[in-house]
């Protein structure tokens, strides 16, 4: 994932602040230091550096120890609002016409996601905002592009135009836009050519495209794995496009971020939306405040219940909730627990979107497998009807039958039933409040973990106290998980609603 030698290396800048008093100019300047190497390492341009460093120098000098924060915690502070400030301070929306259609401009260099993007748009609005949304293939120099957006567009049910590659694309657009009107689609998305690297020909068409379909939004879309040379990129055709908003790819990948810290200071213009992965739901908004929490290793909650109440269906998470609290939890339910949590993404990032969790050096050797996942399936898949019940018992000779019809060993299916044994006895604490028995099962019998051995950043596990009054409680009181910060109670605040909202479906569900 993007950012993280930038969180390792801003990590350590903060480990060096621990048990100071006060924060002197020395310190400062060694943190400022640090900090300017870390952000160069990630490839942010070198003016976006020397403003951000400045502008938390002339905050951070003599900052006192308060009696909620420490001095690291103090400088995070600092530096997290600075960040989220350089990110562009608040979600910045899509824009939409007062009248039908509103039109949506793609440009980019070729190879940065545009088509991909284009897909994924008009999915997030066909579903979201019960859109009709038309593409349009403008891309005439490359066919694949035409090709892959058809495709898109019929795995979406979603309208194409296109008239192959012997119109131009400025023709191609003016009679797409007239069988927009003529269909009443209320949103029409451009995808349009790119270039290996700007030239005066790919302007000039852009130029032409703009004054014909006279768009609402004119959407950049950059590849960050480009790095500085993004910023540049984007300060060109924001010159020439006045372009309204940026979408930075591929921040799954294995690259340093820096464009997306750079892009922001350099254009002026709003970064909206973000792609995370090749799937046609891998687009998350742009929001300044978690990528920066993301950045600084303080995790990111609030997209974490978002990609879950997503992903998950309320009635059936309802179901779900009564049978682990009658402990009636089966195969069959696991498969499906399995099959939505996977589609949430690798369980190694979300697991970096708890606060803390990021800091835990354990976490780096965490790593699923998604091969293990298919294993465990095709194991649950390999039993009886009344075996994923829980209604037969798997003796050894139904073991030995499972593992031959699964691929795996008999060794494997025994760990695998042991697993899922636990974590149903794991499931029953929890919806019972009882933490430490939970704890013990995540332990290995050795009950809750010291408070001096966890990660700065972590709860007090003992704080936490009855689970059950967390759970919904009027009275309770979760600042000990998300920290008293504004942002540790606009995550408590979204966790408590969000835990108050499927209390109440569970509810009605028992009074039905």
């Amino acid at each position: 994932m993007a950012f993280e030698n930038l969180t390792e290396r801003l990590q350590g800048v903060f480990k060096n602040l621990r048990g100071k008093k006060k924060v002197s100019e020395q310190d400062v300047t060694e943190i400022t230091k640090e900090i300017r190497i870390a952000l160069l390492e990630a490839d942010v341009a070198l003016p976006v550096v020397k403003k951000f460093v400045k502008a938390i120098r002339e905050r951070a000098v003599g900052v006192e120890v308060s009696e909620a924060l420490n001095p690291a915690q103090q400088v995070i502070s600092i530096v997290d609002e600075e960040l989220t400030a350089l990110l562009g301070g608040g979600e910045a929306e899509l824009l939409k016409s007062p009248k039908i259609p509103t039109v949506i401009m793609m440009v980019g260099l070729q190879g940065s996601g545009k088509t991909t993007f284009a897909g994924k748009l008009a999915k997030k609005l066909k579903e979201e905002s019960d859109a009709r949304p038309l593409m349009i293939a403008a891309d005439v120099y490359r066919p694949a592009a035409i090709d892959q957006l058809k495709t898109l567009g019929n795995q979406l049910e979603i309208p194409v135009y296109d008239e192959g590659t012997a119109e131009s694309p400025v023709n191609i657009v003016k009679n797409g836009l007239a069988k927009a009107a003529e269909n009443r689609n209320d949103y029409v998305l451009i995808d349009t050519a790119g270039r290996l690297e700007i030239d005066e020909t790919l302007m000039n068409e852009l130029t032409q495209i703009k004054e014909i379909a006279h768009p609402t939004e004119i959407l950049l879309v950059v590849d960050a794995m480009t790095g500085q040379v993004a910023a540049q990129v984007a300060k060109t055709f924001d010159e020439t496009l006045d372009i309204t908003g940026v979408i930075i790819t591929k921040l799954d990948g294995d690259t340093r971020g820096g464009a997306a810290l750079s892009i922001r200071e350099i254009t002026g213009k709003p970064i909206k939306f973000t792609g995370t992965g090749e799937k046609l739901t891998d687009l998350e908004v742009f929001y300044p405040d978690r990528m920066s929490s993301r950045i600084l290793g303080m995790g990111d909650m609030l997209t974490l219940i978002e990609k879950a109440q997503s992903q998950f269906d309320e009635e059936e998470s309802r179901k779900m909730a009564e049978k682990m609290a009658e402990n009636r939890f089966d195969y069959e339910d696991f498969v499906s627990q399995l099959d939505q949590v996977t589609s949430m993404g690798p369980m190694e990032e979300i697991m970096k979107m708890i606060p803390g969790m990021s800091q835990m050096p354990e976490l780096a050797n965490v790593k699923v497998d998604p091969k293990d996942v298919a294993r465990k399936k095709a194991i649950v898949l390999s039993m009886t009807p009344a075996e994923r019940r829980l209604e037969a018992e798997l003796s050894p000779a139904r073991r030995r039958r499972i593992a031959s019809g699964s691929g795996n060993s008999y060794v494997d299916v025994n760990k695998f039933i042991k697993q899922f044994n636990q974590s149903k006895d794991m499931m029953q604490s929890v919806m019972s409040g009882d933490m430490n028995s939970m704890m013990q099962g995540m332990m290995g019998g050795q009950g809750m973990p010291n408070a001096n051995n966890m990660p700065n950043g972590m709860p007090d596990m003992s704080q936490l106290g009855d689970l059950s009054s967390m759970m919904g409680g009027e009275n309770s009181d979760m600042s000990a998980m998300f920290g008293s910060g504004i942002k540790g109670k606009a995550t408590e605040f979204a966790m408590k609603q969000a835990m108050k909202r499927a209390q109440k479906k569970m509810k009605k569900g028992k009074r039905k």
